[in-house]
């Protein structure tokens, strides 16, 4: 059934200055700290008035921010160097506390592609009910969300075990030959667009594709085919590098954690296991190219517009102003206008990182200003576009983390019944059977918390950056004066939309136009 044009219970005209932070919210998809509320299907009554969550995020991160800047003048007048003082240890630095051995790794990867192939398997052979099939919560609960979440802790483990590389090597040890030698050289200038495009499609299949079990286990099995010819064509490292996009998300999370595996030279399926501070990973090294920070800035947007395309205020701008020109202007029924709506959403989502981008350049630029720096701008957002790392992971956390929660406790009994035809192969087939229901007032703060530790991870490790590039703190301190006023403006921008139910207003028929 199309959607419905919404009836707002309370129109933006009578009320001003809520009326300028919707269109606000509208018009930059929300920051990247929107999330709506998707656990809660009323309306949810804030602890506090919404304003005093604002002021409290934004007033933490200038203090947070003044913190940082005044400890590296501090540092600077005591005749150390402020950035080294401030820098985490480098990698290299770092000794190994355990080795990754052969047979670990080969565990690993053989637990990865079985779990690979079962979600496919079940998909097929299975029950449609999403919720007795295993291969959906395998896939979306416990792949896309749980271990993505669980790589910002323990470190880019999908790198060892990538399943899709993994079923590549086996293919090429089985026929004794170089079947994923480079064909032809990865193109400099493609950088990490197939990456980029990949993930795109994934989002746009998320949001809009309904997918089920059986077409799921299709997409797998256009994606496994897809890497297998991509690696064929270039190369396994190149391709695993630049093109299979859960491992560039999966190595972007990584750097956050205070655990990396570095392979041993000559040693391919051996890895060192190295602690470093938190978050030290992001100061190792800056974006190699610009279409790795489109792809973060899609990170930050995919979820933002994810969290802000069904609300009410969002919704309304379509059917309250766009809607009416074009139904003036197309004599078609209602049922054919409204695959314009689709159309629309789909746009907005596309555009998306294209539009943080170039908010993103713009306070880079504002940056460049105010320290009179002769850096081009594109070597500055690389530079600074780490940074946005830690706001996207927990942009992410908040807006998911219910559903790992609610819906993953499913797993209990579905290793028992994976296809839902009535096994009990292990004897959990009737655990957890009651839902798990968070309270509101918990889910709320935990989000605010999240999105609030994230954006000062962020502005610290950007003031870091910025006093190695900048080794005068006055300059470090003034490069980051454009960045800190957009880190408070998606803050602010963003809780609202966090605090705004999906379900929050009366959706009514259009008046027909006959």
């Amino acid at each position: 059934m199309p959607p419905p044009a919404p009836e707002v219970a309370h129109d933006l005209k009578t009320n001003p200055p809520l009326r300028s932070v919707r269109w606000l919210s509208a018009i930059v998809f929300s920051a990247p700290l929107a999330c709506g509320a998707h656990t809660f299907g009323t309306v949810y009554n804030l602890p506090v008035p919404f304003w005093m969550y604002a002021y409290g995020a934004s007033a933490a991160l200038i203090v947070s921010f003044a913190i940082v800047a005044y400890f590296a003048s501090v540092t600077s007048k005591r005749g150390a160097s402020a950035s080294a003082a401030l820098q985490l240890p480098q990698t290299a630095e770092a000794r190994a506390f355990a080795v990754l051995s052969e047979p670990w790794v080969f565990v690993m990867r053989i637990f990865s592609a079985l779990a690979l192939m079962l979600t496919i398997v079940a998909g097929f052979v299975g029950i449609t009910n999403s919720y007795a099939n295993i291969n959906m919560t395998l896939f979306w609960i416990v792949f896309v969300l749980a271990c993505f979440y669980l790589a910002a802790i323990v470190g880019d483990l999908y790198e060892v075990a990538n399943p899709w590389r993994t079923l590549c090597e086996w293919a090429e040890h089985a026929s004794s030959q170089l079947l994923f030698r480079p064909r032809s050289v990865y193109p400099r200038g493609l950088g990490y667009y197939p990456a980029f495009i990949l993930y795109g499609a994934f989002i746009w299949l998320e949001l809009f594709g309904q997918v089920q079990a059986h077409s799921l286990s299709v997409v797998l099995v256009v994606y496994t085919a897809i890497n297998v010819v991509g690696a064929a064509l270039v190369g396994k490292d190149a391709w695993f590098r630049y093109g299979e996009f859960f491992g560039v998300m999966f190595r972007l999370v990584g750097k956050i954690a205070p655990i990396e595996y570095v392979k041993e030279k000559g040693k391919p399926d051996r890895y060192l296991v190295r602690f470093r501070k938190p978050f030290a990973g992001l100061l190792e090294e800056s974006a190699d190219d610009g279409s790795l920070i489109l792809f973060m800035l899609f990170m930050l947007s995919s979820t933002a517009f994810d969290g802000i395309h069904e609300t009410v205020p969002w919704v309304s701008v379509f059917w309250k102003q766009i809607y009416p020109l074009l139904a003036a202007s197309i004599d078609r029924p209602y049922v054919f206008m409204v695959n314009f709506y689709y159309y629309w959403q789909w746009a907005m989502l596309f555009i998306s990182p294209f539009a943080y981008l170039l908010v993103y350049l713009g306070f880079v630029w504002l940056a460049k200003l105010a320290t009179k720096s002769q850096v081009p701008v594109s070597v500055l957002a690389a530079l600074f576009a780490f940074s946005l790392i830690p706001i996207a992971f927990v942009y992410n956390v908040s807006h998911y983390y219910t559903l790992v929660v609610s819906q993953g406790v499913n797993l209990f009994h579905l290793v028992s019944d994976p296809f839902g035809l009535g096994w009990d192969l292990f004897g959990t087939q009737q655990w957890m059977q009651t839902p798990v229901i968070l309270d509101a007032g918990g889910v709320w703060h935990t989000q605010v918390a999240l999105i609030l530790f994230g954006h000062i991870a962020g502005v610290f490790v950007a003031h870091v950056e910025a006093l190695k590039r900048f080794p005068d703190p006055r300059r470090a301190t003034l490069s980051q004066l454009p960045m800190l006023l957009l880190m408070v403006l998606f803050t602010t921008v963003g809780l609202w939309i966090l605090s705004l139910p999906i379900a929050g207003g009366q959706v009514v028929q259009p008046p027909s136009s006959t």
